[in-house]
Formats: C-alpha cells, structure tokens, sequence
C-alpha cells in the first residue's frame, strides 16, 4: 500500500504548485526591480497572469510572500551548513571556514535577490531568526573543538556560537544596504572568523 508520504503529487496538486510559483517568483522579480514597498499585489497578480482573487488563495497579504522566501532559505541554509559540516577533518579552524564559505556562497549566489528580500525582511518587521541554526552549527563546532583541547575550556560553546552568528548577521544586514560593497562578504566572513578565533585561542588554549 503506498503511504502518504510516498504517494505521487496528483494533477491538481501540481497545478496549484506552479500557480503558486509564479505568483511567488513574479513577486521576487518585482521586489528586485522597484523595491518592496512600491511593489503592488495587483501588480504581483499582472506579472503571473492571475486573477487578484487567486493570489489569496495562496498568499493572505504581501508580507507572507517575505516569509516564504524566509521559510525557503531557511530549508537551504541548513542544507548548505549540513554540506560543509559533512567533513573527516577535525580542525577547528577547517570546519569553521567552511561554514563560513558556505554562508558566502549561500547569500552571493543570487545577490540582488538577497539584498532585496533582506531589506524587506527588516521592512515587514520580522526579525532575522531564520539564522538561528548557523548559531548552533558553530557551536557544535566549538564544543568538539574545546573537547580537544584546541579551545580553552572556560569558553562557552554556544555563547561563542552566537557571538559568530550575531558578527554575521550585522555583516549581512550591512553588506544587503550595499550590494557593490568590497571587499566581498566572504572576505568579511573569514576576517571575523580570524578575530574571533584569535581572542578564543589567546585566551587559555595552551593549558592542556
């Protein structure tokens, strides 16, 4: 007997599937185009060829367009993190610059939109929480690392953890009011990375 889970995505399904897409990406484009807060629904529902009635059948206002996106790039930011986390190398240094690498390449991959959802993020009055997980994934990082011995041991991992998730979040709310910034957001990434490291490591590693 085929379960839920597993049963195939029925026509009608698949239907409303791509309606609601095109409502979703045409209001990405928009957004991108002339900002989020001069961006109509009538003009979201002209751009998908859709029937004003029909976007709320999907969407109750615009602002849940902003927390679709935030929904979805949460699901690929784990993804991304997992990726890097998936790695034989022990060093502290080496997993941590790959989540690092990974959260560039997560938010440069398709820069305007970034910047652009960013800001209409701050704009909807949703705080940026979707982040929450990289907190957690450099605090595992920290505790394995502290465990060692390479990081001195009255070093809280997860405060440590926040501490890096806290540096990136400003750098990306900072970098998303200027997309043409340089250097690139992963060059900022690495540099706070090294500082917050060297404060970690000088402090009390070397007692082993």
């Amino acid at each position: 007997m085929t379960s839920e889970t597993s049963r195939p995505v029925g026509r009608r399904e698949r239907s409303k599937q791509r309606v609601r897409e095109g409502i979703y990406s045409s209001a990405l484009s928009l957004f991108v185009e002339q900002g989020y807060e001069r961006t109509t629904i009538e003009q979201i529902t002209d751009r998908a060829d859709v029937a004003r009635a029909t976007f709320f059948n999907y969407f109750q206002r615009k602002e849940d367009l902003v927390t679709a996106w935030s929904d979805q790039r949460k699901r690929q930011l784990e993804s991304f993190m997992q990726d890097a986390m998936e790695s034989h190398d022990d060093d502290v240094t080496v997993l941590l610059e790959r989540c690092i690498a990974a959260l560039a390449e997560f938010n440069e991959r398709d820069r305007k939109v970034t910047a652009t959802m960013l800001q209409a993020w701050v704009k909807a009055g949703q705080p940026l929480l979707e982040e929450r997980h990289a907190g957690q994934v450099f605090a595992t990082i920290i505790e394995a690392g502290r465990t060692r011995g390479d990081i001195a041991v009255d070093i809280d991992p997860l405060r440590a953890g926040n501490i890096l998730r806290d540096s990136y979040l400003g750098l990306l709310y900072r970098w998303s009011q200027d997309p043409e910034a340089q250097p690139s957001l992963h060059v900022e990434l690495r540099e706070i990375l090294r500082i917050i490291l060297t404060g970690v490591r000088g402090y009390g590693a070397g007692t082993r």
